[in-house]
Protein backbone atom coordinates (compact mmCIF):
# COMPACT_ATOMS: atom_id res chain seq x y z
CA UNK A 1 0.00 0.00 0.00
CA UNK A 2 2.79 2.22 0.53
CA UNK A 3 5.11 1.84 -2.70
CA UNK A 4 1.59 2.22 -4.47
CA UNK A 5 0.80 5.66 -3.03
CA UNK A 6 4.25 6.79 -3.25
CA UNK A 7 4.24 5.33 -6.65
CA UNK A 8 1.14 7.00 -7.81
CA UNK A 9 2.51 10.69 -6.80
CA UNK A 10 5.53 10.20 -8.53
CA UNK A 11 3.18 9.66 -11.42
CA UNK A 12 0.85 12.53 -10.85
CA UNK A 13 4.42 15.20 -10.34
CA UNK A 14 5.33 14.20 -13.90
CA UNK A 15 2.12 14.50 -15.14
CA UNK A 16 1.18 17.84 -13.63
CA UNK A 17 5.17 19.35 -13.49
CA UNK A 18 4.84 18.69 -10.10
CA UNK A 19 8.19 17.30 -8.18
CA UNK A 20 8.32 14.96 -4.92
CA UNK A 21 10.41 16.97 -2.16
CA UNK A 22 12.45 14.93 0.07
CA UNK A 23 13.25 15.60 3.62
CA UNK A 24 15.81 18.24 4.02
CA UNK A 25 18.89 18.35 5.52
CA UNK A 26 17.83 18.52 8.82
CA UNK A 27 15.80 15.60 8.40
CA UNK A 28 12.24 17.50 8.36
CA UNK A 29 9.45 16.48 5.48
CA UNK A 30 8.21 19.39 3.35
CA UNK A 31 5.07 19.32 1.90
CA UNK A 32 5.17 16.19 -0.21
CA UNK A 33 4.07 18.15 -3.72
CA UNK A 34 6.02 21.14 -4.86
CA UNK A 35 4.04 22.41 -8.10
CA UNK A 36 5.47 24.70 -10.30
CA UNK A 37 2.98 27.31 -12.17
CA UNK A 38 4.46 28.98 -15.28
CA UNK A 39 5.92 32.24 -15.41
CA UNK A 40 4.25 35.80 -15.88
CA UNK A 41 6.70 36.82 -18.17
CA UNK A 42 6.84 34.44 -21.56
CA UNK A 43 9.69 32.53 -22.60
CA UNK A 44 11.77 33.61 -25.77
CA UNK A 45 11.26 31.98 -28.95
CA UNK A 46 12.56 29.01 -29.45
CA UNK A 47 14.27 27.88 -32.45
CA UNK A 48 12.07 25.30 -34.56
CA UNK A 49 12.38 21.47 -33.83
CA UNK A 50 14.17 21.12 -37.21
CA UNK A 51 17.09 23.57 -36.69
CA UNK A 52 15.77 26.19 -38.91
CA UNK A 53 16.43 30.09 -38.51
CA UNK A 54 14.70 31.62 -35.69
CA UNK A 55 10.90 33.22 -36.57
CA UNK A 56 11.37 36.89 -36.25
CA UNK A 57 8.31 38.82 -35.93
CA UNK A 58 6.52 40.32 -39.69
CA UNK A 59 7.26 44.01 -39.27
CA UNK A 60 4.25 46.64 -39.22
CA UNK A 61 3.58 48.36 -42.27
CA UNK A 62 5.47 51.90 -42.37
CA UNK A 63 3.09 54.58 -41.97
CA UNK A 64 5.48 57.21 -40.85
CA UNK A 65 7.42 56.40 -44.03
CA UNK A 66 8.81 60.28 -45.14
CA UNK A 67 6.91 61.96 -48.48
CA UNK A 68 8.67 62.42 -51.64
CA UNK A 69 10.63 66.08 -51.21
CA UNK A 70 8.96 68.50 -53.02
CA UNK A 71 10.02 70.25 -56.25
CA UNK A 72 12.07 73.18 -56.06
CA UNK A 73 10.18 76.09 -56.49
CA UNK A 74 10.44 77.76 -60.01
CA UNK A 75 11.42 81.10 -59.81
CA UNK A 76 11.08 81.82 -63.76
CA UNK A 77 9.39 80.60 -66.69
CA UNK A 78 8.58 81.70 -70.32
CA UNK A 79 6.59 84.82 -70.58
CA UNK A 80 8.01 86.29 -67.59
CA UNK A 81 9.61 89.94 -67.68
CA UNK A 82 12.06 92.25 -65.91
CA UNK A 83 14.96 93.23 -64.54
CA UNK A 84 15.89 89.38 -62.42
CA UNK A 85 15.20 88.09 -66.20
CA UNK A 86 17.91 90.10 -67.65
CA UNK A 87 20.36 88.82 -64.96
CA UNK A 88 19.40 85.14 -65.59
CA UNK A 89 19.59 86.37 -69.60
CA UNK A 90 23.38 88.02 -68.58
CA UNK A 91 24.79 84.88 -66.38
CA UNK A 92 23.69 82.07 -69.32
CA UNK A 93 25.40 84.96 -71.70
CA UNK A 94 28.73 84.38 -69.32
CA UNK A 95 28.81 80.53 -69.73
CA UNK A 96 27.81 80.24 -73.32
CA UNK A 97 23.99 78.99 -73.59
CA UNK A 98 22.80 81.95 -74.07
CA UNK A 99 23.72 84.60 -77.25
CA UNK A 100 21.17 87.01 -77.53
CA UNK A 101 20.01 89.85 -75.13
CA UNK A 102 19.78 90.32 -72.64
CA UNK A 103 16.24 91.24 -73.48
CA UNK A 104 14.61 91.12 -70.21
CA UNK A 105 11.83 88.92 -71.75
CA UNK A 106 11.94 84.70 -70.83
CA UNK A 107 11.38 83.63 -74.47
CA UNK A 108 11.71 80.83 -76.60
CA UNK A 109 15.76 80.88 -76.98
CA UNK A 110 16.02 81.66 -73.32
CA UNK A 111 14.10 78.48 -72.17
CA UNK A 112 16.27 76.15 -74.42
CA UNK A 113 18.90 78.04 -73.29
CA UNK A 114 18.10 77.32 -69.49
CA UNK A 115 17.22 73.25 -70.39
CA UNK A 116 20.58 72.51 -72.14
CA UNK A 117 22.31 74.04 -69.27
CA UNK A 118 20.06 71.98 -66.74
CA UNK A 119 20.90 68.89 -68.81
CA UNK A 120 24.44 69.73 -68.99
CA UNK A 121 24.45 69.35 -65.22
CA UNK A 122 22.21 66.26 -64.62
CA UNK A 123 19.54 68.59 -63.07
CA UNK A 124 16.13 67.48 -64.64
CA UNK A 125 15.88 69.28 -68.37
CA UNK A 126 12.56 71.81 -67.80
CA UNK A 127 13.31 75.23 -69.28
CA UNK A 128 12.50 76.54 -66.55
CA UNK A 129 14.50 78.47 -63.99
CA UNK A 130 13.92 77.02 -60.75
CA UNK A 131 15.94 77.59 -57.19
CA UNK A 132 18.51 74.87 -57.71
CA UNK A 133 19.12 75.91 -61.42
CA UNK A 134 19.80 79.44 -60.47
CA UNK A 135 21.91 78.54 -57.40
CA UNK A 136 23.83 76.16 -59.73
CA UNK A 137 24.23 79.14 -62.23
CA UNK A 138 25.18 81.76 -59.84
CA UNK A 139 27.84 79.59 -58.37
CA UNK A 140 29.51 79.52 -61.84
CA UNK A 141 28.98 83.42 -63.33
CA UNK A 142 29.76 86.73 -61.82
CA UNK A 143 27.65 89.45 -60.82
CA UNK A 144 26.59 91.34 -64.11
CA UNK A 145 27.52 95.02 -64.50
CA UNK A 146 24.58 97.88 -65.50
CA UNK A 147 26.09 97.38 -69.42
CA UNK A 148 25.78 93.61 -69.39
CA UNK A 149 22.51 93.97 -68.10
CA UNK A 150 21.65 96.41 -70.80
CA UNK A 151 24.20 94.82 -73.53
CA UNK A 152 21.86 95.21 -76.10
CA UNK A 153 19.94 98.10 -75.44
CA UNK A 154 16.89 98.53 -73.43
CA UNK A 155 17.63 100.85 -70.63
CA UNK A 156 15.95 103.53 -69.28
CA UNK A 157 16.75 107.09 -70.01
CA UNK A 158 17.86 109.67 -67.66
CA UNK A 159 16.32 112.57 -67.14
CA UNK A 160 17.41 115.58 -69.72
CA UNK A 161 19.61 118.12 -69.58
CA UNK A 162 18.21 121.62 -68.75
CA UNK A 163 19.42 122.64 -72.66
CA UNK A 164 17.29 120.23 -74.21
CA UNK A 165 13.92 121.83 -73.19
CA UNK A 166 13.66 124.27 -75.41
CA UNK A 167 13.40 123.99 -79.56
CA UNK A 168 14.00 120.79 -81.75
CA UNK A 169 16.90 118.87 -80.10
CA UNK A 170 18.76 115.60 -80.32
CA UNK A 171 19.74 115.33 -76.58
CA UNK A 172 22.50 112.63 -76.06
CA UNK A 173 23.18 111.50 -72.64
CA UNK A 174 26.60 109.26 -72.25
CA UNK A 175 25.70 108.43 -68.75
CA UNK A 176 22.55 106.36 -69.49
CA UNK A 177 23.46 105.79 -73.18
CA UNK A 178 20.41 106.83 -74.78
CA UNK A 179 19.16 109.69 -77.33
CA UNK A 180 15.67 111.76 -76.87
CA UNK A 181 14.86 113.29 -79.66
CA UNK A 182 13.10 116.69 -78.42
CA UNK A 183 10.88 119.31 -79.41
CA UNK A 184 9.73 122.15 -76.92
CA UNK A 185 10.43 120.34 -73.58
CA UNK A 186 8.79 116.89 -74.91
CA UNK A 187 9.98 113.81 -76.13
CA UNK A 188 9.15 112.28 -79.03
CA UNK A 189 11.30 109.41 -79.06
CA UNK A 190 14.33 107.24 -77.11
CA UNK A 191 16.78 104.93 -78.11
CA UNK A 192 19.97 103.16 -76.77
CA UNK A 193 22.97 104.51 -78.37
CA UNK A 194 27.50 103.89 -78.48
CA UNK A 195 29.70 106.27 -78.36
CA UNK A 196 33.65 106.43 -79.17
CA UNK A 197 36.20 104.24 -77.95
CA UNK A 198 38.56 105.73 -74.89
CA UNK A 199 41.33 106.75 -77.72
CA UNK A 200 38.06 108.62 -80.36
CA UNK A 201 35.95 109.77 -77.59
CA UNK A 202 32.38 111.34 -78.96
CA UNK A 203 32.50 115.01 -78.42
CA UNK A 204 30.76 117.21 -76.09
CA UNK A 205 28.86 120.13 -75.67
CA UNK A 206 26.22 122.05 -77.80
CA UNK A 207 26.13 121.74 -81.67
CA UNK A 208 24.27 121.50 -84.82
CA UNK A 209 22.86 119.42 -87.25
CA UNK A 210 25.17 121.03 -90.91
CA UNK A 211 24.70 117.72 -93.05
CA UNK A 212 22.71 114.77 -93.73
CA UNK A 213 23.11 111.85 -95.34
CA UNK A 214 21.05 108.65 -95.60
CA UNK A 215 23.74 106.18 -97.32
CA UNK A 216 26.74 107.11 -95.98
CA UNK A 217 30.06 105.73 -96.42
CA UNK A 218 33.10 107.08 -94.09
CA UNK A 219 36.25 107.57 -96.50
CA UNK A 220 38.37 107.76 -93.20
CA UNK A 221 37.61 103.81 -92.50
CA UNK A 222 35.89 102.49 -95.32
CA UNK A 223 32.65 101.49 -93.37
CA UNK A 224 28.94 102.29 -93.64
CA UNK A 225 27.00 104.97 -91.92
CA UNK A 226 23.62 105.00 -92.97
CA UNK A 227 21.35 107.82 -91.63
CA UNK A 228 24.14 109.40 -91.14
CA UNK A 229 23.27 113.86 -89.26
CA UNK A 230 26.60 114.91 -88.91
CA UNK A 231 27.16 117.27 -86.23
CA UNK A 232 30.65 118.05 -85.44
CA UNK A 233 33.31 117.55 -88.02
CA UNK A 234 33.12 113.63 -88.74
CA UNK A 235 31.38 112.71 -86.01
CA UNK A 236 27.30 111.90 -87.06
CA UNK A 237 24.69 109.99 -85.25
CA UNK A 238 24.37 107.43 -87.52
CA UNK A 239 22.84 103.79 -87.52
CA UNK A 240 25.52 100.86 -86.59
CA UNK A 241 25.22 97.30 -88.16
CA UNK A 242 27.87 96.23 -85.57
CA UNK A 243 26.26 97.55 -82.49
CA UNK A 244 22.99 95.99 -83.78
CA UNK A 245 25.40 92.88 -83.48
CA UNK A 246 27.79 93.13 -80.84
CA UNK A 247 25.57 95.71 -78.92
CA UNK A 248 28.27 97.58 -76.07
CA UNK A 249 30.84 94.99 -75.87
CA UNK A 250 31.83 97.39 -79.16
CA UNK A 251 32.70 101.27 -79.72
CA UNK A 252 32.67 103.57 -82.58
CA UNK A 253 35.38 106.18 -83.52
CA UNK A 254 33.74 108.74 -82.35
CA UNK A 255 30.32 108.79 -83.89
CA UNK A 256 26.75 107.95 -82.17
CA UNK A 257 25.89 104.62 -83.16
CA UNK A 258 22.15 103.56 -83.28
CA UNK A 259 21.55 99.94 -83.35
CA UNK A 260 17.95 100.41 -84.23
CA UNK A 261 17.70 100.90 -87.49
CA UNK A 262 13.40 101.09 -88.10
CA UNK A 263 13.91 103.76 -84.94
CA UNK A 264 16.85 105.77 -87.03
CA UNK A 265 15.13 105.74 -89.83
CA UNK A 266 12.32 107.19 -88.04
CA UNK A 267 14.91 110.26 -86.85
CA UNK A 268 16.65 110.85 -89.80
CA UNK A 269 13.12 112.07 -92.01
CA UNK A 270 12.30 114.16 -88.87
CA UNK A 271 15.63 115.69 -88.17
CA UNK A 272 16.15 118.95 -89.83
CA UNK A 273 19.70 120.44 -90.84
CA UNK A 274 19.78 123.37 -87.91
CA UNK A 275 18.56 121.42 -85.18
CA UNK A 276 20.15 121.34 -81.89
CA UNK A 277 22.79 118.36 -80.82
CA UNK A 278 23.35 118.48 -76.64
CA UNK A 279 25.79 115.81 -75.63
CA UNK A 280 26.23 115.68 -72.14
CA UNK A 281 27.47 112.69 -68.74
Amino acid sequence: MGRAFVAGLAVLAALTGCTVQTPDGEGKRRSPVHIELPSKTPAPDRAPAGGGDTPRTTPAPDDDKPAAPAPPRVLWSRGDTGRDVRELQARLRQVAWLFEGPTGTYGEQTETAVSGFQGKRGLPRTGKTDAVTWQRLVRMTREPGRWDLYLMGGQQADPPDARCRTGRVLCIDKTSRTLRWMIDGRTVSTMAVRFGSQGTPTREGVFSVYWKSRDHVSTLYDSPMPYAMFFSGGQAVHFSADFAARGYAGGSHGCVNVRDEPAIAELYAQVRNGDRVVVSW
